[in-house]
């Protein structure tokens, strides 16, 4: 796998500690085409196994990767440091490694295959469609977003009759909101970068997934997310994506 070792410049969107971190807390959801395991790796980096095949999200240091099976597909949502990481990306690739990716990315990870909003690819029995994701108002100066719309990704992958969203990083967004027949959400929450807990679960209860994960939620207070979706239906589970 080739890859450019040059870097954009890059926002480090949260405080990420140096050391690395085992996983922890994997899902199992049952799908018709067989059991979909998600664990939890660390901030936004996601390991999926289904199939006999195995998916990573934004593998990116500290995320402990060694003794992790190797990616058949990784899925990279935008160009961040927490997010798209050349070294994590070679440690878990092997020779037949399938990268989708935004262009922005595709310019430094060369490997990987352009994916851009709205579009939808088939993999192994996947269907992987690129959701926008971008700030409505958040951003480093006047003017200016930390994630600008149409560069980022969020995704949302089905498999046996089940669709699993990851939000990457973005503000409760019309496209997001507009979902449809979401089973479980990974969503993403915190300041200055993308969105506060109250304004993450006025957007989940929009779209209304059966489960609501939230990730990349460093400094978020999770209590504020869960109470928001009281009385909704909306199964809140709180998962640890920062073991010490």
């Amino acid at each position: 796998m080739r890859l450019i070792l040059h870097f954009a410049p890059l926002l480090l969107l949260c405080t990420i500690l140096p050391q690395a971190h085992a996983a922890a807390e994997p899902q199992t959801f049952p799908t018709s085409a067989g059991p979909v395991k998600i664990t939890p790796l660390y901030h936004a980096s996601t390991l999926i196994e289904a199939g006999g095949k195995t998916i990573y999200v934004d593998p990116a240091k500290p995320a402990k990767l060694t003794g992790l099976p190797k990616a058949d597909l990784i899925l990279i949502s935008h160009i961040h440091g927490d997010h798209m990481d050349p070294a994590s990306i070679q440690e878990v690739s092997k020779a037949d490694t399938e990268i989708l990716a935004p262009a922005a990315v595709a310019q430094t990870v060369t490997s990987a295959r352009p994916i851009a909003n709205g579009q939808t690819k088939t993999w192994q029995g996947w269907s992987i469609e690129a959701i926008p994701a971008y700030n409505l108002k958040r951003g480093p100066a006047a003017g200016e977003l930390f994630h600008p719309k149409g560069r980022d990704n969020g995704y949302v992958l089905s498999y046996g009759g089940k669709r699993f969203y990851f939000s990457g990083d973005t503000e409760g967004i019309p496209e997001m909101r507009g979902m449809k027949n979401i089973d479980v959400a990974f969503v993403c929450m915190n300041l200055p970068y993308t969105m506060p807990p109250e304004e993450a679960a006025d957007a989940v209860k929009a779209f209304h997934p059966k489960i609501v994960i939230p990730y990349h939620y460093r400094g978020s207070d999770l209590a504020v997310f869960k109470k928001a979706l009281e009385g909704t239906g909306i199964e809140v589970r709180l998962l640890e994506w920062y073991p010490q």
